[in-house]
């Protein structure tokens, strides 16, 4: 990378570490159940609320306990399920209108990441009715705040449920982007593993990775923190002694729970010290053919992980350790291989591929270049890449056999 980038790129990601401690982190409140709901409905006023969800979970039923919930707390609601994988600029316009004509002052996401996504999306467009999404696009655009945000994953990975990010697409130019503000913190989360039972193994599996390179990442960039490495720690040990359980039983329910736990802590540990590499190329893949977000993340990990070298081995040698496939007695380069090769081993027993199809040779320079972008100067990462460095993963991850 040209010198005077790099400093800039490094000098950027100082200031906000610097900045860390003051800046307005905040968790959402957690309840175990949507029956707690009736006191948060008490408590904030809510008199009409819109659900944002997609058709699987209506047609697997997961919507009962809120309703429930929320006809015996006499809110009137309505449900907008028309969320796609990665949600894009229209679901957000479209929700937006339902919950402007039936004067909604409460959003509720039941879902993935994408739900949960969208009505942050939501909420940010409630907060500035005349702003498009793509002008709120980038870091602390989002300043008013939102109307009560509760979140209710049912997926154990994205851990949206506590960050300040959207991932919103831009379908007409196929472009992945994030809204980073303080204010789309959800002010409550709902973690219930019985929402996470009928989730299908291969999502399962996804969106477990998904958390994976949450914790990964968040660890092994420039700007943790004592709590940041812990979180991060306890997530990655959450991760390797549950996720292939859930994965063969959906109602284990402790690997449920435990899952649930692990996405939230990784969740936590990202939203301070930010991703890296892996979550910028895996979102311009995401925005030019949705390509679901957790299995490019599980995919492209260990290409990246490999190519950072030395920069990273003692930090995955903990991680390793952590997750129970590295010893104390390894050398770091030891340990830090080991930790990559459990991923690799994590990702065939749970049929996750290691390369995606789909890629097209003439969209790589383009998407290489949004990563770029993303990427630097913001996310922290161990070792700074230009964008060819990170063209040549494109190549490396693309399945082009027929």
């Amino acid at each position: 990378m040209f010198f005077l980038k790099k400093i800039f790129c490094r000098a950027f990601q100082t200031v906000f570490r610097i900045a860390l401690p003051i800046l307005p982190y905040r968790e959402p409140r957690l309840l175990s159940s949507c029956s707690m709901l009736e006191q948060v409905f008490e408590k904030e006023g809510t008199s009409s609320a819109l659900v944002v969800t997609d058709k699987g979970i209506v047609q697997n039923g997961l919507l009962c306990s809120l309703e429930n919930t929320l006809r015996k707390s006499n809110v009137r609601y309505v449900i907008y399920d028309k969320t796609q994988p990665n949600p894009t600029v229209n679901d957000v316009e479209q929700a937006l209108k339902l919950y402007n004509d039936n004067k909604c002052d409460t959003l509720i996401a039941i879902g993935g990441g994408s739900a949960i996504d969208c009505a942050k999306g939501i909420g940010a467009r409630v907060a500035y009715p005349k702003k498009h999404l793509n002008k709120l696009k980038g870091i602390l655009r989002v300043l008013r705040k939102l109307p009560t945000l509760i979140a209710i994953p049912t997926t154990a990975g994205t851990g949206s449920e506590v960050t300040l990010a959207s991932i919103i697409t831009d379908s007409e130019n196929h472009y992945k982007y994030a809204i980073m503000s303080f204010p789309l913190i959800p002010h409550y989360a709902v973690l219930d593993k019985e929402l996470t039972y009928t989730l299908p193994p291969q999502l399962t599996a996804t969106t477990g990775m998904d958390a994976l390179t949450h914790a990964t990442e968040a660890y092994i960039g420039r700007s943790t923190s004592r709590e940041t490495r812990r979180l991060a720690l306890e997530a990655t040990r959450l991760i390797f002694e549950n996720l292939e359980r859930a994965y063969q039983n959906g109602h284990d329910s402790v690997a449920r729970e435990n899952m649930l736990h692990a996405s939230y802590k990784a969740g936590v540990a990202f939203s301070k010290s930010y991703v890296g590499y892996i979550h910028a190329i895996a979102h311009s893949l995401g925005g030019s053919y949705g390509t679901p977000h957790g299995l490019a993340n599980a995919v492209i990990m260990p290409y990246v992980l490999k190519s950072y070298g030395k920069s990273v081995y003692k930090k995955l040698h903990q991680l390793g350790i952590s997750a129970g496939v590295s010893t104390k007695e390894d050398t770091a380069e030891q340990g830090a291989k080991k930790y990559i090769e459990a991923i690799e081993r994590l990702n065939r027993e749970m049929s996750i591929p290691d390369k995606i199809k789909g890629i097209k040779k003439e969209d790589i320079s383009q998407m290489s270049a949004r990563a770029e972008k993303e990427a630097n100067p913001l996310y922290p990462v161990p070792r700074l890449m230009t964008r060819k460095e990170l063209e040549a993963f494109y190549y490396e991850i693309a399945d082009w056999s027929n």
